[in-house]
């Protein structure tokens, strides 16, 4: 299978998603990554495998980010799968596969990943638990199904004189210096400059995303990254800055992207990363937390839709020393995605 028709198959597979794809796992490899395409022979399904080298070249660890992308009902397949990336991982030398699924959180999935020999990790890398937007539905009926406040800032947005745009491969040092003030504002990690412009170099070309500006009167107050493929679309990376806030410009800003995304097929938007609490504690909290990713979830969850908790990282050790890979590995993490 080339890598070309590998992509095809995670844009038309249900379980596909864009961590999965060739061109994310290039950005990957221009950070510190390796990177492998494994199909067993006959089967439709697989595994982007990333590779991350352990320190002193003592060996890998094996990530599977948002993936396999299997039939998890289809037991023989999955199975199939998960001992070719079992084997591949090993000839990497990896001291242990980790698999993060695009698997909703049932004790039906729980089982299934246990019976493959994995165990629950006590820390995830992508966020576990997300909100989809239904977007297939005509603007107006989105709309209706989002908070009234919400309704109501994206239109004070339009009465301010905010206008939004798209943005190109010029403007992602504005967008750079937008992410690092709301890193420093919030206090949350972020990626290198070189990191956003080289994700927006191997996906703006394809038109698999969207790097869109909030301006007004030609100052540049916000910007977002979304990605999409097949009928996904995700909310990424989204900065502000400390400028004319009361005009709204992110909800503006969120709003063309649900746009964006719509006209170019989608059907879900995905707002990636929330606390992971169960709904009830969610909107019992969010009124009084700002820490972590409660402010987040005040923004998001005002665009409607559902919360979803997906199984989050699982793993196996490969090697008797990987819980002392674990806990080097874990002193090395950076942001998600």
């Amino acid at each position: 299978m080339t890598l070309g028709d590998w992509n095809d198959v995670v844009a038309r597979h249900p379980a596909g998603h864009l961590l999965q794809t060739t061109h994310w796992a290039a950005l990957k490899r221009d950070f510190g990554w390796e990177s492998e395409v494994v199909t067993p022979e006959g089967c439709d399904s697989g595994a982007q495998v990333l590779y991350k080298p352990l320190p002193l070249k003592l060996g890998t660890i094996a990530y599977v980010p948002r993936g396999p992308v299997v039939d998890w009902a289809d037991a023989g397949a999955t199975r199939a799968v998960l001992d070719a990336v079992e084997a591949a991982a090993r000839r990497r030398r990896a001291w242990a596969l980790w698999i993060e699924p695009e698997l909703r959180d049932t004790e039906a999935a729980r089982d299934k990943l246990a019976a493959l020999g994995l165990r629950e990790a006590t820390r995830t890398i992508q966020p576990p638990r997300t909100i989809f937007v239904d977007i297939a539905p005509p603007e107006d009926a989105i709309l209706a199904a989002m908070k009234s406040k919400t309704r109501y800032n994206i239109r004070l947005a339009g009465r301010k004189g905010i206008t939004t745009r798209q943005g190109a491969l010029d403007d992602v040092r504005t967008f750079y210096d937008l992410m690092d003030t709301t890193g420093e504002r919030d206090e949350f990690g972020i990626h290198s400059y070189a990191y956003y412009h080289r994700a927006l170099e191997l996906f703006l070309p394809t038109g698999n995303a969207a790097l869109l500006l909030a301006e007004f009167e030609g100052d540049v107050l916000a910007g977002l990254v979304a990605f999409a493929l097949g009928d996904t679309a995700w909310y990424f990376y989204g900065a502000s800055s400390n400028r004319h806030r009361e005009k709204m410009p992110t909800y503006a800003l969120q709003w063309e992207a649900i746009r964006w995304a719509k006209a170019r097929g989608c059907t879900r938007y995905d707002l990636w990363g929330i606390p992971d609490h169960d709904e009830a504690v969610l909107e019992d909290k969010f009124t009084e937390r700002r820490d972590g990713l409660w402010g987040v979830y005040r923004f998001k969850r005002g665009f409607g839709g559902e919360v979803t908790r997906y199984v989050g990282l699982w793993e196996k050790s490969l090697h008797p020393l990987y819980p002392l890979a674990a806990r080097i590995q874990a002193a090395h993490r950076a942001p998600p995605v």
